[in-house]
């Protein structure tokens, strides 16, 4: 067998190709033989099927190129919850950008490692232009802000955990019940006090509680509030915790992982005021900014917060290399070897601009709204809330919990639907996290049909057998 071409070089493009245009006719055939948001069956179909398609994955001797990328995609595509199909969303999880996939494969290509200059002269340039501009975004007014690449919010949040203790010592983490699971799991990486939880009795941070806790502890102390939960998508009330914050002398992080991306939009921005008055603030683009994953984002209002993030590694950063100018780059992640992801999203920015991704993010809300709008006209169905960014949580009148957890599976099992589940006012709902912006009033409506009729099926008692 020759020796496989490469992907990067003059010659790359060329062996690229027509490997590009077989994976892209795999990801039609798969998509075609699914034929629905996700796979009908469960595990116990999906599994032996994908199996069987891949096996052997180490062969004695090669398939080749094309029939390796036509079988292992086709069953990866046939075997996927597609978040491009509209009744996918259950989770953050988006349907990326057909540019911002493009972008990622440059990436890939030409596979810069984002841990020393001599790997990645240009995308080192692009990467700090990039997080400079997008931390002036979520601090517009001080002189210096600045940001770093992550893998999402759990590293985002790890890190704002990590520079608290640099700068005090043992933090004491403040967070309400809503608050994503990593912030207690950064804790305890970090051997950090397990954090303190104030309750949330309509889903945000209660103002009332935290000054209350605040006022029974000892500092050093660090609040995290959140911008987009992840149960319901709320926003807590960010000004007034920053100044309970200011009151109590403790460090507030945002972790605004789901709702940070409001910022471009001129219509919502206003939904995380005291977004820069946090000592720190998580921001994923992977949820409501439609890259894939992964392209989240740490944010400081100025660039010397970062200072205790600095490694030294002789070989990729040596002291006579970085006094000649060669950038420094170990400082700017927990990681070593690290992808390009500034290039898909500047990719995004550069091609949409600032009306064309708030205009993304406005469809997407609206949607949302429009759902709300049809469960609550549906006598058959029980709201939540309206939404606040782009979940929606229902659920079928009546129904216990039970019910609700079985309808949902029924619908996975079935392949017709992906939606999620939440725990609120001591009940189960299912839940609709919203982030195809090209989902149609009629996509929501047969949503609506799917859940009322598989209710309905549910519901039905099933008649004795025949003696």
């Amino acid at each position: 067998m020759p020796t496989p071409p490469l992907a990067g070089g003059t010659a790359g493009p060329a062996a690229l190709r027509p490997l590009i245009d077989t994976v892209l006719t795999a990801l039609h055939d798969g998509a075609a033989l699914r034929d629905g948001p996700l796979p009908a069956g469960g595990p116990d179909t999906v599994t032996p099927r994908t199996r069987t398609a891949t096996h052997p994955l180490i062969p004695d001797h090669g398939t080749g190129p094309h029939h390796a990328l036509r079988a292992l995609v086709t069953t990866l595509t046939e075997g996927a919850a597609d978040p491009a199909h509209p009744h996918c969303a259950a989770h953050l999880h988006t349907p990326p950008l057909a540019l911002a996939a493009a972008a990622d494969l440059a990436a890939s290509a030409l596979n810069p490692s984002m841990d020393s200059w001599d790997q990645a002269p240009a995308a080192t340039a692009l990467e700090a232009d990039l997080t400079t501009a997008l931390a002036a975004e979520i601090y517009p007014h001080t002189p210096s802000p600045d940001a770093v690449i992550t893998t999402g919010g759990t590293e985002a949040n790890q890190l704002a955990l990590l520079l608290a203790r640099e700068r005090h010592g043992p933090v004491q983490t403040v967070c309400a019940t809503t608050a994503h699971h990593s912030i207690a799991r950064a804790a305890w990486l970090l051997g950090l006090p397990r954090p303190v939880t104030v309750p949330a009795p309509d889903g945000t941070m209660d103002p009332a509680a935290l000054d209350a806790t605040l006022t029974r502890l000892e500092p050093p102390l660090l609040v995290v509030a959140t911008a987009g939960t992840t149960d319901t998508g709320r926003i807590d009330p960010l000004d007034t915790i920053a100044d309970l914050c200011t009151t109590h002398g403790a460090e507030l992080h945002i972790d605004a992982a789901y709702g940070g991306p409001l910022l471009l939009s001129p219509t919502h921005r206003t939904l995380l005021h005291g977004l820069d008055r946090a000592q720190s603030v998580t921001l994923d683009l992977h949820k409501l900014g439609w890259q894939p994953a992964s392209a989240g984002l740490f944010a400081v209002p100025d660039r010397l917060h970062l200072t205790p993030l600095h490694h030294h590694a002789p070989y990729l950063n040596a002291d006579d290399d970085t006094e000649a100018g060669l950038p420094d780059l170990l400082g700017r992640s927990l990681r070593t070897t690290r992808r390009p992801d500034a290039l898909k999203i500047a990719v995004t920015l550069q091609a949409l601009g600032r009306t064309g991704l708030a205009a993304l993010i406005d469809t997407t809300v609206t949607t949302a709204h429009h759902l709300a709008d049809l469960i609550t006209k549906t006598p058959t169905l029980d709201l939540y809330d309206r939404p606040t960014i782009t979940t929606v949580l229902f659920r079928p009148t009546d129904a216990d919990d039970h019910t609700v957890a079985t309808l949902r599976r029924t619908l996975l099992n079935r392949g017709h639907a992906v939606l999620g589940r939440a725990h609120a006012r001591g009940r189960l709902w299912l839940k609709a996290t919203l982030l195809n912006p090209h989902t149609t009033p009629q996509d929501l409506q047969a949503l609506i049909d799917l859940v009322t009729a598989t209710t309905a099926d549910l519901q039905t008692p099933t008649a004795p057998p025949h003696p």
